[in-house]
C-alpha cells in the first residue's frame, strides 16, 4: 500500500477515536446522554447522522454494485429511498421528537411503544427488542461483510482481519461516547461520504473515451434500459425500499434526538440534500465505472467493489487514502448506530425491566457498554461467510424493519384509535411475514417469494391491515392515551 493511502488511513482513524473520547468526557455520565444525546443535537448534526448511519456500505459498494451489473434498472431503489427519506423527515421526524418527550422521556423505540400503548404487561416492549435484535445483528454485519472486503480487496490483508479491525475501532468510539459520540463521528463521516460521492464519478465520467451510451450498449445493451427483467413489478418492488425508512430504529432515533421541534424543517433541508446529491453519486458511480472500465479492459471480479477499483486507479495514493475511508465512514457510521440501538434495547428492554429496575445509570451505562460488545462479536461470527452479498443482508434486514416498525410508528403517531392489541398484532404479523416470503421453501414459476416481489411490500401490507382490523374489534384506548395523543398534537 502506498504511503499517501496509509497516512490518510490513519488520520481517520484518529479523528474517529478522538471524538469517541470527546464524547466520553463530554456526555456518557447518565443513561439518557449515552443513548440519546441528552436529547440535545443541531439540526446539522441529526440530519448527516441519520443520513450516515442510513448510507451505510451498500451506498459505495452495493449499491454501485447493482448499478454496475444492471444499469439504469436499479436506479428505482435510490428514487424510492429519496422518496421515503423526504416523508419521513416529513411525517415521523417531528410527531416522534415531541411524542418520546411527552411519553415519560422515552429513549429507545420499545420504550415509546410501551408508553404509547400503556404495555404493563411488557409485551410490546418484549417483542420489538427482539425484533431490534434479530434484524439488527444481520444489518450489523452487513456492514462488517463490507469492511473485510474493503481491507482484503484494498489492503491485500486477509478478509477475516478487515473484520476485526472494521468492528474493533466502531467498538471503541461507540462503546466509550455512547450516543453523542456516534452522531458526531456520523457528521464528519457524512461529510467525507458527501465528497467522495461526488469526487469518483465526476473523474470517471472525465476519463470516458466514448458517449456512454454507446459503451454501455456495448457491455450490455439492457443496462440502457430503465425496465428490467421483472417488468413493472420490480420497478414497485425497487422503489418500496422507501417503506423501510418509517421503522428503520437507528435513523428514527435521530429525530428524537433534536434538541427542538423547530429545527426540524432545517434538518430536513440538509437531509434530503446530502442524501439526492449521496444517491445520484453512487448511482453514477456504478454506471460510469462500468463503462470505464470496459473501454479499458478492466475485469472487475466482484462488483461491489467498482468504487474501490476506480479509486485505486483513478487517484494519487493521498486521495485514494481518503476514498477510501469514505467507505469506512459508510461502515462505521451505520455499525455504530445499530450497535448502540441494539445495546439500548438489551439495556432499558431487557436488563432494566427483568434484572434490575432500580439500576443505577452508572449501572445501566456498564451495561450498555457490555452489550456493545456483545452484538459485535455476534455480527463478526455470522459475517465470516464472507459469500455474502452487502446488498442482500441489507435487504432483508431492511424489509423486517420497515414491515415490523414502519406501519406501527406511522399509525401511532396520526391514529388515535390505535390500540396495544393492534400494535402487537401489526409488528408481530409484519415481521413473520417478512420471514416467510425470505425463508420459506415456497416457489411460484420456480422461483422463491422474494425474486417475484420485495418482501417488505406484502409485510408493509399485512401489518397495517393486521393494526387497523384489530384495533377496530378491540376496545377503544384508555382516556389517558387519548390526552396524551392530543397534547402531542397541540404541541407541534
Amino acid at each position: 500500500m502506498e504511503l499517501g493511502t496509509i497516512i490518510s488511513l490513519v488520520l481517520y482513524f484518529v479523528v474517529m477515536l478522538g471524538i469517541g473520547l470527546y464524547a466520553y468526557r463530554k456526555s456518557t455520565s447518565d443513561v439518557s446522554g449515552y443513548m440519546l444525546g441528552g436529547r440535545s443535537l443541531s439540526p446539522s448534526v441529526a440530519a448527516l447522522s441519520a443520513g450516515a448511519s442510513d448510507m451505510s456500505g451498500w451506498i459505495l459498494m452495493g449499491l454501485p454494485g447493482a448499478m454496475f451489473v444492471t444499469g439504469f434498472s436499479s436506479t428505482w431503489i435510490a428514487i424510492g429511498l429519496v422518496i421515503g427519506a423526504w416523508l419521513n423527515y416529513l411525517l415521523v421526524a417531528p410527531r416522534l421528537r415531541v411524542y418520546t418527550e411527552l411519553a415519560n422521556d422515552a429513549i429507545t423505540i420499545p420504550d415509546y411503544f410501551a408508553n404509547r400503548f400503556e404495555d404493563k404487561g411488557n409485551a410490546l416492549r418484549i417483542v420489538s427488542a427482539l425484533v431490534i435484535i434479530i434484524f439488527f445483528t444481520l444489518y450489523t454485519s452487513s456492514g462488517v461483510v463490507a469492511g473485510g472486503k474493503l481491507f482484503e480487496n484494498s489492503f491485500g490483508m486477509s478478509y477475516e482481519s478487515g473484520l476485526y479491525i472494521t468492528t474493533g475501532v466502531v467498538v471503541l468510539y461507540t462503546l466509550f461516547g455512547g450516543f453523542l459520540a456516534v452522531s458526531l463521528t456520523d457528521f464528519v463521516q457524512g461529510c467525507i461520504m458527501f465528497i467522495a460521492l461526488i469526487l469518483v464519478p465526476a473523474v470517471t465520467y472525465s476519463l470516458l473515451d466514448n458517449p456512454l451510451s454507446s459503451t454501455l450498449n456495448a457491455v450490455n445493451p439492457q443496462m440502457l434500459t430503465w425496465i428490467g427483467a421483472g417488468g413493472a413489478i420490480g420497478i414497485i418492488s425497487a422503489m418500496s425500499w422507501g417503506l423501510g425508512y418509517f421503522g428503520q430504529p437507528h435513523i428514527i432515533v435521530r429525530f428524537m434526538s433534536v434538541r427542538s421541534v423547530k429545527d426540524m424543517p432545517t434538518a430536513r433541508r440538509i437531509g434530503m440534500s446530502w442524501m439526492i446529491i449521496a444517491a445520484l453519486g453512487a448511482v453514477a458511480t456504478g454506471v460510469f465505472g462500468a463503462a470505464y472500465t470496459h473501454e479499458n479492459g478492466i475485469v472487475v471480479k466482484d462488483p461491489e467493489t467498482i468504487f474501490l477499483v476506480l479509486s485505486e486507479l483513478l487517484f494519487h495514493p493521498l486521495i485514494a487514502g481518503f476514498l477510501l475511508a469514505a467507505i469506512l465512514a459508510a461502515i462505521m457510521s451505520t455499525i455504530s448506530s445499530q450497535l448502540l440501538v441494539s445495546s439500548s434495547s438489551l439495556t432499558e428492554d431487557f436488563y432494566k425491566i427483568f434484572i434490575n429496575r432500580n439500576a443505577t445509570d452508572k449501572e445501566l451505562v456498564l451495561i450498555g457498554r457490555i452489550s456493545v460488545a456483545a452484538v459485535a462479536i455476534l455480527a463478526i461470527y455470522l459475517a465470516y461467510d464472507r459469500n455474502s452479498s452487502i446488498l442482500d443482508l441489507v435487504s432483508n434486514a431492511w424489509a423486517g424493519f420497515g414491515a415490523a416498525f414502519g406501519p406501527l410508528v406511522l399509525l401511532s403517531l396520526f391514529w388515535q384509535r390505535m390500540n396495544f392489541a393492534g400494535a402487537l398484532a401489526g409488528m408481530v404479523s409484519g415481521a413473520v411475514t417478512v420471514l416467510v416470503w425470505i425463508y420459506a421453501p415456497i416457489e411460484i414459476a420456480g422461483q422463491s417469494l422474494s425474486n417475484h416481489i420485495y418482501e417488505i411490500v406484502p409485510g408493509f401490507i399485512v401489518s397495517s391491515v393486521a393494526i387497523v382490523v384489530v384495533s377496530l374489534a378491540t376496545s377503544e384506548p384508555h382516556e389517558r392515551i387519548q390526552e396524551l395523543f392530543k397534547k402531542v398534537q397541540s404541541n407541534l
